[in-house]
């Protein structure tokens, strides 16, 4: 059970390890369109808000996953609701419930819903918020792309750009009031969608100095991004990493739309932002998986730039099975890149040394992947780092496209090793002479060695084991184990010293530790790395060990754990031995005696024709005739009620109902009674 858990910790920490050596963002793939129908789960069919309702259809929209008809009753239900009466709801419902129109199409056509539009006006010109601001202005946006021939225009468009920009602070970021100093990056995404809604909305072109203002505070917001060491970058924010830099990305990509615009932001930082996301995995909040599809969506389609990334289907590549090294590049959201070739720069191993140089992979268009076929003699098992270079073919498409300068990747590069010379031998305490045989070992499979020694001696195991070149190789996990037959378990650390393994147990020094327990112990050896393809664990033999009495006060043995589910498992059989049946009587003696039994009652019933019984005296009224036959019948029922009890009734049962009838023959009897005695006195009277 010990060595299960061995085993299992082994497995853990190798798992761990070769992790670490994949955490390499992957494009959205089906995982996520698999994730997104348990995220986004309608309750009874609804969503609790437009809101909600919203960000799930949009998300599902991203994904390419159609189920606008099993959300549009209940959603365009609510959406019709708010826009028939807009001056009821408040801005942000109204807001909500186009965004939410725009996707299912619940109410539509060419003539502009006035007052919808009358109230977002409104709102634009009486707002004092931020978020009153936004929700208005791009109200408006979403009635002018959802009704067709519609022309709105925003008559105060300079009175509000400046309104909003007067929440701006020097840093980049924003307030949601004037009257409060608190700033946000949060705030700042959605006063960049804000202005972009006012840009399109504007009668005339803005102030230009305006316009150029706000793209330096743009640029003064990306001083303040936050950096991970892989070259990730994201905003922060009081709401969260993800939901602040998503805020600022989709403000950016409606800032840039807008017209006489344009945007130079550094493009190693939109390639980091879209890393972020992409490294969150598959969030289980659906507001945080709103967000991330929403972002990445709006990274892959905008007019400053288009972030490319390189991912690689295996980070671990095997010698022993001969694989090539699989390298992909797409956008974010998986869509096929455009032209280009993907060269590794370099491989270094753990010490820095270059291994491969200046390799291009080759392209296979079939499955859109790069690859390398081959690797140089000198190419051994270990961890490596890669260093790509995306280069796009077409000059124009580095207008549109944006990819790292390097992208480093973590390589883990397996293979077989060898073990040779194994061995194993019990030594004198003294000289380290061989006391007696070495045993050669097979550690590819269980052995059966035989070994004695006492508290005077010492074990040695030793190994070698070599990499496909030839090498020393040191694993990261070297044990031997000796379980004592009362399963007391120690393990010891095998160490790599030169081109040898070698574990040395000097039984003197270790008998406090062994808890004096002489007896058999099983020897076993677990060996293993993330690089080794064939971890081993190696069921050696065992070694009977004679060590000295324990003293008094020396340490007990710890008690070993016991299996809980022990209890539940079967027991032992129960063996019950039942009374011998007493001997019967013979059948005939048993006949004779139900005889003589019968033979009173057939004489009472010849006594009853002896003596002339008869029924005259059986009275010949209704009343006391009746009487008199319950009577008889009563008596009857006593009879019958013995013969039960003989047969299966208990005596408690059979009291309970005797009880019952005895008070009912006391009634009747005494009626049939009374009957007789009355004519009696009228007989003597006559």
């Amino acid at each position: 059970m010990m060595a299960e858990g061995l085993l299992r910790i082994l497995v853990s920490l190798l798992a761990v390890a070769v992790c670490s050596a994949a955490s390499v963002p992957h494009p959205i793939s089906d995982s996520h369109r698999s994730a997104a129908l348990d995220v986004f789960v309608p309750v009874d069919g609804s969503y609790k808000s437009l809101e909600e309702a919203y960000e799930a259809l949009k998300a599902l929209e991203i994904l390419g996953i159609d189920k606008k008809s099993d959300l549009s009753s209940a959603a365009c239900e609510n959406v019709v609701k708010v826009l028939a009466s807009p001056s009821s709801s408040s801005l942000k419902d109204v807001f909500y419930a186009l965004t939410v129109n725009g996707i299912l199409k619940c109410k539509s056509g060419e003539d502009v819903p006035k007052d919808i539009v009358s109230r977002l006006q409104a709102g634009a010109k009486d707002a004092k918020l931020l978020l009153d601001f936004y929700y208005s202005v791009r109200g408006l946006v979403l009635v002018k792309e959802q009704f067709s021939g519609t022309d709105l225009i925003l008559g105060d468009a300079e009175v509000i750009f400046r309104s909003v920009k007067a929440l701006s602070h020097s840093d980049g970021k924003w307030r949601y009031s004037s009257n409060n100093p608190e700033s946000s990056t949060f705030a700042a995404g959605l006063a960049f969608e804000t202005l972009a809604g006012v840009i399109s909305l504007a009668p005339s072109e803005i102030d230009q100095s305006l316009i150029q203002t706000l793209k330096t505070g743009i640029l003064k917001l990306f001083d303040s991004i936050q950096k991970y060491d892989d070259g990730t970058f994201y905003f922060d924010g009081s709401e969260g990493p993800i939901s602040t830099t998503a805020s600022v990305i989709r403000g950016l990509k409606s800032f840039a739309a807008s017209e006489s615009t344009g945007l130079n932001l550094p493009g190693d930082k939109i390639v980091g932002l879209a890393k972020f996301f992409l490294g969150v995995g598959i969030p289980g909040d659906a507001k945080d998986f709103f967000n991330q599809i929403d972002a990445l969506a709006c990274l892959e389609d905008n007019r400053f730039s288009v972030p490319l990334i390189l991912s690689l289907p295996s980070t671990i590549i095997s010698l022993t099975k001969k694989e090539p090294l699989k390298v992909k590049v797409s956008t974010a959201l998986g869509s096929k890149a455009p032209a280009l070739s993907v060269k590794l720069a370099e491989a270094l191993n753990s010490k820095g040394s270059t291994v491969i140089n200046n390799q291009e992979l080759k392209f296979d268009a079939d499955s859109a992947t790069y690859f390398l076929d081959s690797f140089p003699k000198n190419f051994d098992i270990g961890k490596y780092t890669f260093v790509f270079e995306v280069l796009l073919d077409e000059s124009a498409n580095e207008k549109a496209y944006i990819t790292e300068a390097q992208t480093k990747v973590p390589i883990a590069a397996t293979g077989a090793i060898s073990i040779e010379n194994a061995e194993i031998a019990v030594l004198d305490s003294d000289v380290g002479s061989v006391v007696e045989s070495q045993k050669k070992l097979d550690l590819t499979k269980d052995g059966a060695v035989s070994l004695s020694a006492n508290h005077l001696q010492k074990l040695r195991l030793s190994f070698q084991l070599t990499t496909p070149l030839g090498l020393v190789f040191k694993p990261h996990q070297a044990f031997l184990k000796l379980k004592h037959e009362s399963q007391v378990e120690h393990i010891f650390l095998v160490k790599t010293s030169g081109k040898k393994a070698e574990l040395v147990l000097d039984f003197l020094g270790l008998v406090e530790k062994l808890y004096y327990l002489s007896g058999k112990y099983e020897i076993q050896l677990t060996i293993g790395d993330a690089s080794m393809e064939n971890s081993l664990l190696s069921n050696i033999g065992h070694i009977e060990l004679e060590l000295p009495e324990r003293p008094e006060k020396a340490a007990l043995p710890p008690l070993q754990p016991t299996d809980p589910y022990a209890r539940y498992g079967p027991k032992a059989e129960i063996s019950h031995i039942f009374r011998v049946p007493e001997k019967l009587p013979a059948k005939q003696l048993s006949l004779v005696f139900l005889g003589l039994i019968v033979l009173p009652f057939i004489g009472f019933l010849i006594g009853l024709t002896r003596l002339g019984v008869n029924i005259k005296s059986f009275p010949s009224s209704v009343g006391a005739a009746t009487s008199a036959l319950l009577f008889h019948g009563g008596i009857g029922a006593v009879l019958l009620l013995y013969v039960l009890f003989w047969v299966k009734l208990d005596l408690f049962t059979t009291l309970k109902a005797l009880s019952l009838l005895g008070v009912f023959l006391l009634f009747v009897g005494h009626r049939t009674l009374s009957g007789l005695a009355a004519a009696s006195n009228k007989l003597k009277s006559a």
